[in-house]
């Protein structure tokens, strides 16, 4: 299989020509367009909006550089604007919230198969959604695939950790990563059209990067159409390029909406294809590649009662068809396709929220909602072996009830109860997991394993004198057991593992008390949050020592090189800190000239007293930034500590330093003139030291090194 070119020199010379033109021409105040949009991953019932309006209201903007900090949620939660998307131009979500306080990434392939890593947590325990409703596809499975979207193409990235995780499932007990855009418009903007365009250059990897986004409606029709592409080369490091790191990705959607005077409907449907190789000495040399393909239809509507018991009715529905072939040369030289990994999936969830009622006690508000979800995992070809056909079935019921009290205080109570029903083969494996002899493989036979997770939280919120705001919740999630966790029976030739699952897991359980203060306003912004996570029954992937070659007789013998990996559950507990923070010091023109200081760590251990593997290190930075007139500028440092509290055969990882540096201009301008309203360009550099960055929370941090020295050159121009 060749690798695809884009070509998208032609793209980034016009699109230049475009902000180039822009930047040089007479400015005037450029139209603020907003949208109505509806929050996916509040944990507050929406209000009433009010007659002819299609969404609550617009969340307003926060400036470019300004940090972004929610006080008004129970949960923790990290905002990623889109303004910072475009300026940093990831082409993975991982890639988006390395550096955030509490936050990582796999990077098993940078740039491509790199999933979120939230408070050490990974895999199973984090869900992501897009639009509200699961991404569907093979992630959680695999270290080495991909999530199937572009951050580029996205208005908002949002992590959410804490109560409001109960919304989504037990799979969430680490929490949210919710993707926001407009694939399902919810309002016709100012004028009937807008839109962007953002483009960019990487010279680490000779990455090219282009996106467009427009929305248009009138009337009561409201329609979006979106299309990006992305390609790079083997990226550069410190000790020089690392082979088989090439990724190539593009998609695009349609969505379109009926809009009404309590509410809208609308769906959308969107494509993902994409290429990329697996870096790494044998994966090179073979060079391993994936192809993730997914074709998805979504829905999604709100109703607004003038009357009634309901404030709100609300629904989210989606389903995908994904695939991925795992390509590969065998030792003869030949190139073929090693597995074919498929996912079909479909979810649905409805929510009411009821009428705020008035008590002596407060003023009460809250939603009831019902979920469910449907999953059927097929692998075929040479690591069929890896697991057999599963079929997942989920359904729950959750509600929220929060009690305001007045005076800035606030209590809100959760509960959810889920049914799971999980189906597959299990294999059962010799307890010391190696063969009696040649040809000795695992007894199969069909099972089907039910699960009634149950969860609930308390949390209470309080205004606090000069802006702040304080927090504590508690909360008690049970996760059931995934199919690959129970019934993982062979080899996965690109993560190199041989991986054998546990049909026999308990459900896991989580208790976890979290405390955090927040300030949005003024010129000093915070952002702290401490908390502690008691688990019994932890599932996690437990190194044997030994390795393996395509079938389990070869177990234990020097045969094979793939490490052999065996779900196992133990008590642990998690504890940690994420702190971010900024301070406006010096007026210069119509902005601030100051300082910003990020921490973060988590300490995490089983009761045995060993540690947890792949766990981020502790992590300390900050920096200095100006915004006035239109330029933002900033640097930066974030320092990573050596890891060293490693997990039974695992290595420590050293320390690194990533300095960042940025500048950018942004100038408004008039559409009846330029066609534009607004042009974005700037340079942006990262890991400015080129120093030798290796990720303690990746299965590959001893062979793949993060990329070295970088300078991106980005450019959005709005209309």
């Amino acid at each position: 299989m060749s690798r695809k070119r884009y070509g998208l020199g032609p793209w980034f010379g016009s699109f230049a020509g475009i902000g180039i033109a822009g930047l040089i021409a007479s400015p005037i105040q450029a139209e603020e367009v907003a949208l109505d949009e509806i929050s996916v991953v509040s944990d507050k019932p929406a209000r009433n909006a009010g007659p002819g309006a299609a969404g609550p209201a617009p969340k307003p903007a926060d400036p470019v550089g300004v940090l972004p900090v929610v006080t008004d949620r129970f949960s923790t939660v990290t905002v990623v604007s889109g303004a910072e998307l475009a300026r940093s131009q990831p082409t993975s979500l991982g890639e988006a919230l390395f550096d955030k306080p509490g936050l990582s990434a796999t990077t098993f392939a940078p740039g491509s198969a790199s999933r979120p890593i939230i408070r050490g947590l990974d895999n199973h325990r984090v869900r992501i959604l897009e639009n509200g409703t699961g991404v569907q596809d093979m992630s959680d499975l695999g270290e080495d695939h991909a999530v199937p979207i572009n951050p580029l193409i996205n208005d908002r990235i949002e992590v959410i950790r804490g109560p409001a995780g109960l919304r989504y499932g037990s799979q969430a007990v680490g929490g949210v990563v919710s993707v926001e855009n407009n694939r399902i418009p919810t309002s016709i903007p100012p004028g009937g059209v807008a839109g962007r365009v953002t483009t960019g250059y990487s010279a680490v990897d000779n990455g090219r990067n282009a996106a467009a986004t427009v929305d248009a409606g009138s009337g009561n029709v409201a329609v979006h159409a979106d299309a990006f592409r992305s390609a790079a080369d083997d990226y550069n490091t410190p000790l020089g390029i690392q082979r088989n790191s090439f990724n190539e990705s593009q998609g695009g959607a349609f969505g379109t909406s009926y809009l009404f005077d309590r509410g809208f409907v609308g769906m959308s449907f969107s494509h993902f294809d994409s290429v990329y190789g697996i870096p790494r000495i044998s994966s090179a040399a073979q060079r391993t590649r994936l192809d993730p393909v997914q074709d998805k239809l979504q829905a999604r509507g709100e109703y607004r009662p003038l009357d009634g018991p309901f404030a709100a009715i609300r629904f989210w529905a989606g389903g995908s068809n994904y695939r991925h072939n795992e390509f590969g040369t065998d030792a003869n030289g030949v190139e073929g396709i090693e597995a074919v990994f498929k996912n079909r999936a479909a979810e649905g969830r409805i929510e009411f929220d009821h009428v705020p009622v008035e008590t002596a006690f407060g003023t009460f508000s809250g939603q009831l909602g019902f979920q469910a979800d449907r999953r059927k995992l097929r692998i075929s070809g040479a690591e069929g072996g890896l697991l057999r056909p599963t079929d997942t079935r989920v359904q729950a019921a959750y509600l929220f009830e929060e009690l305001a009290l007045g005076g800035g205080l606030r209590f809100q109570a959760a509960g959810r109860i889920e049914g799971n029903r999980v189906a597959g083969t299990q294999a059962l494996f010799p307890s010391n997991f190696l063969p009696d002899g040649p040809g000795d493989e695992p007894v199969e036979s069909r099972r089907i394993r039910r699960f009634a997770p149950k969860s609930a939280s308390f949390g209470a919120l309080q205004d606090l004198p000069h802006g702040f705001v304080g927090s504590l919740t508690g909360s008690y999630v049970e996760r059931a057991p995934t199919s690959p966790e129970l019934f993982s029976r062979g080899p996965h030739e690109a993560s190199a593992t041989f991986e054998i699952g546990d049909p026999n897991l308990k459900p896991e359980r989580a208790r976890t008390v979290e405390v955090a203060i927040r300030r949005a306003e003024g010129p000093f912004r915070l952002d702290a949050t401490g908390y502690v996570t008691r688990y019994t029954g932890f599932v996690y992937k437990r190194l044997t020592g030994f390795t393996c070659g395509d079938t389990f007789d070869s177990c234990g013998i020097g045969g094979g090189d793939l490490r052999q990996v065996a779900y196992s559950q133990a008590g642990a507990t998690f504890a940690g800190a994420e702190i971010a923070s900024q301070i406006d010091i010096v007026p210069v023109g119509d902005g601030f000239a100051g300082i910003s200081a990020q921490y973060d760590f988590v300490r995490a251990q089983f009761d045995d007293g060993r540690f947890v593997p792949r766990i981020p290190p502790h992590r300390v930075g900050g920096g200095v930034f100006l915004r006035a007139d239109g330029w933002f500028a900033q640097l930066s440092l974030l320092h990573a500590f050596a890891q060293t509290q490693t997990g039974t055969l695992e290595t420590p990882t050293p320390g690194y330093n990533d300095l960042k540096a940025e500048i950018a201009y942004s100038r408004p301008l008039d559409p009846a003139v330029h066609g534009l309203s607004e042009v974005t360009l700037g340079l942006r550099g990262t890991n400015l030291l080129d120093d030798v960055i290796r990720n303690a929370a990746s299965f590959r941090k001893d062979e793949v090194v993060l990329p070295g020295r970088n300078v991106r050159l980005f450019l959005t121009a709005r209309f």
